[in-house]
């Protein structure tokens, strides 16, 4: 059974490098302000130069919330910690209200932490959380994959590291803590009402059985994250070994990928190819993965799934973005995810530029170079690439990737792109490196 008493005197943060500073996100209720105290005693003794803020979102979702972010600040004025509030303004959906808020919620958070120039995000999930959020996964009947719940360390837009340093602790003990600082905390309601999920599941933990079921979570959520994460490093070495990338929005699977001698990690590598192939933000579902990849040793296909076209032939497995359903000429004015799979940056900042896809009658009058690769497949993928209104009326400019005038269209890890879990960073790592996406961030842990 985890330890609901324990020693919290013990640093929990020694394994963290606090040199770039830290935005902790503190609502006001008991898990993220044992977070921000334990967290500054930490600064204090450690690394007393870091910079610590803490910023608590109002969602303006309900009455109340604004006094909770007021008395944060009082607490942080006490503590000597800066402290800012951020309002989630705008219209809120009617459906999808927890997931719409807590993509708010770190958004803000990480631009609060680059205005300030602060590299971490740290947040008070516990393992109280953790078990409920397995728990929840469990009854929707989610993969193996889902069962792993939250990563201790997730990295957001490719920029910013969220650290969850509490996954480990029970939110009995922290609440134990704060009484003997005797220092409150607010009680949101939204956590005991039965309309959402997550408090259903809170409320069932409290039964008779709970602590069981809690522990059960656990231990199903370490077993499954260890896998993933095994499963991930395999995945990444078939990446490396079989794949390359012969044209931008062109990759090339080795057919000797098919005997490779491990199914399961090239079935997650197809998946992974596949999602970033296609600009889709999840994984294509496993069974159907599974089902083509049987396909595919039975001899040659040309299919589609995760709106990427798989073409096996006798060069090479190749996947690519279909035609269908391509973005329409729309104005980048500044930073822009085209298609899921590209962010477009304009080379002068300056007005806005028409991008549109290059399209199949301009890639066919491209001069390509007879190679290993077909022609007719470049020209298909190259047909798929972001082009401006120019490129487009005159294919003999330079055009697709990071040679397309007026803009630059730098390739993005589609599947990860928003959160990088860090059961997933190998074979985020070696896709980055063969789409020519951007490096990883140094993970923010200290070296040994």
């Amino acid at each position: 059974m985890l330890d609901t008493e324990p020693d919290l005197s013990k640093d929990l943060f020694s394994h963290i490098d606090f040199t770039s500073g830290a935005v902790a996100a503190v609502s006001g209720g008991s898990d993220s302000t044992a977070l921000l105290l334990l967290l500054k005693r930490h600064l204090d003794r450690t690394a007393p130069s870091a910079k610590l803020l803490a910023v608590t979102i109002d969602h303006g979702l309900r009455q109340g919330a604004a006094a909770e972010a007021e008395a944060v600040a009082r607490l942080c004025a006490a503590h000597a910690i800066a402290h800012r509030i951020v309002a989630w303004s705008g219209r809120k959906p009617s459906t999808g209200l927890p997931a719409a808020a807590r993509e708010a919620r770190y958004r803000l958070l990480a631009e609060a932490a680059r205005e300030e120039g602060l590299g971490l995000i740290v947040t008070g999930h516990t393992a109280d959380d953790q078990a409920e959020t397995v728990l929840m996964r469990l009854v929707r009947g989610k993969g193996a994959r889902g069962l792993a719940g939250m990563a201790p360390v997730t990295l957001h837009d490719w920029h910013e590291w969220i650290v969850r340093p509490l996954l480990g602790i029970r939110r009995s003990a922290l609440r134990n803590f704060l009484r003997r600082e005797h220092v409150g905390w607010a009680e949101d309601p939204t956590n005991a009402d039965a309309a959402f999920e997550r408090p259903r599941m809170r409320a069932a933990l409290a039964g008779a059985d709970g602590a069981q079921r809690i522990d059960d979570a656990l231990t199903l959520a370490a077993r499954e994250s260890e896998a993933r994460s095994r499963l991930g490093i395999r995945a990444a070495d078939l990446i490396a070994r079989f794949a390359s990338q012969p044209a931008p929005g062109l990759v090339r699977l080795d057919p000797t990928l098919l005997s490779a001698g491990d199914d399961p990690a090239a079935v997650y590598a197809l998946r992974i190819l596949l999602a970033i192939s296609g600009g889709v933000a999840f994984l294509p579902d496993q069974a159907r993965c599974e089902a083509l990849f049987g396909r595919l040793k039975a001899g040659f296909l040309c299919a589609t799934l995760s709106r990427t076209v798989v073409d096996s032939r006798r060069a090479g497995i190749f996947l690519r973005r279909e035609t269908r359903g391509l973005p329409p000429v729309v104005a980048a004015t500044g930073g822009l995810l085209w298609d899921g799979r590209r962010n477009i940056t304009l080379d002068d900042g300056g007005s806005a530029l028409l991008i549109a896809p290059f399209g199949a009658a301009a890639a066919k009058r491209l001069a390509i170079a007879e190679g290993e690769t077909p022609r007719s497949l470049v020209r298909a993928a190259l047909a798929c690439e972001p082009a401006s209104r120019q490129a487009v009326e005159n294919p003999g400019l330079p055009q697709g990737g990071q040679a397309s005038p007026g803009f630059t269209a730098q390739a993005v890890v589609a599947p990860f792109v928003r959160f990088l879990p860090s059961f997933d960073l190998a074979p985020a790592r070696v896709v980055a490196e063969l789409i020519g996406a951007p490096l990883l961030p140094a993970p923010p842990f200290k070296r040994p």
